[in-house]
């Protein structure tokens, strides 16, 4: 049954509703899967992607396909540091399945956006991340307002925050094909290590984030 409440105190009673939530079931909307979020309080890393795939809904863990491997290579971080350095939440927080085609995963409609955004906002106002890192387009649009993947290499401030957006890793979109668009993916890959590491320096306990994969 779906819960919200008018206030939350804790990330652990917001992410308790959050993940029975059935506001899009509710309204009309094919879902496969149960919401899909991984974090704790004290995190201020924010990385914020479009939607669980089919494997993520399967596990109840964002991040474990194709993409979430591609994500990691990117960052040059194994499985545990990943999970250590980020909270993961996304725009749509459940399998949307597949289209009528059955190619691919069905894209969420706006009102599924709308319904879903009320967790997110919650968990900025709970964990008050510093560095934020949207991953694709649509992600990139709702956290910054942004319309397009040109601020992919760029380090925007933002109320007392770091962004560093991200394209995303899913090998579905061309834009990686350009040789320019590789380039901004490189710089924005440098500012992120470079933030993992202010932070990491912020938060001792977090360890050091930077290590590589081995």
């Amino acid at each position: 049954m779906t819960r919200r409440r008018s206030t939350y105190r804790s990330l652990a009673s917001l992410q308790r509703d959050n993940r029975v939530c059935r506001a899009c079931v509710d309204a009309g909307h094919q879902l496969e899967s149960a919401p899909v979020i991984e974090g704790h309080a004290g995190q201020r890393a924010y990385l914020f992607g479009l939607a669980p795939g089919v494997r993520e809904g399967e596990e109840g863990r964002p991040w474990r396909g194709r993409a979430g491997r591609a994500l990691r290579r990117w960052l040059e971080l194994d499985e545990e540091r990943f999970y250590a350095s980020f909270y993961c939440a996304a725009v749509t927080r459940c399998y949307p399945g597949k289209p009528p085609s059955g190619r691919g995963d069905r894209t969420t409609t706006p009102e599924e956006r709308r319904l879903c955004s009320f967790w997110q906002e919650w968990e900025m106002r709970l964990l008050q991340p510093k560095l934020l890192v949207p991953v694709g387009g649509v992600a990139i649009k709702r956290l910054l307002g942004l319309g397009s993947l040109a601020c992919v290499g760029e380090r925007i401030e933002l109320d007392g925050a770091v962004a560093i957006p991200l394209p995303h890793p899913s090998g579905a979109s061309g834009w990686l094909n350009e040789a320019a668009n590789r380039a901004r993916l490189e710089r924005a890959l440098e500012l992120l290590q470079s933030a993992l590491g202010e932070y990491s320096r912020m938060s001792p306990e977090a360890g050091h984030l930077t290590q590589n994969s081995t």
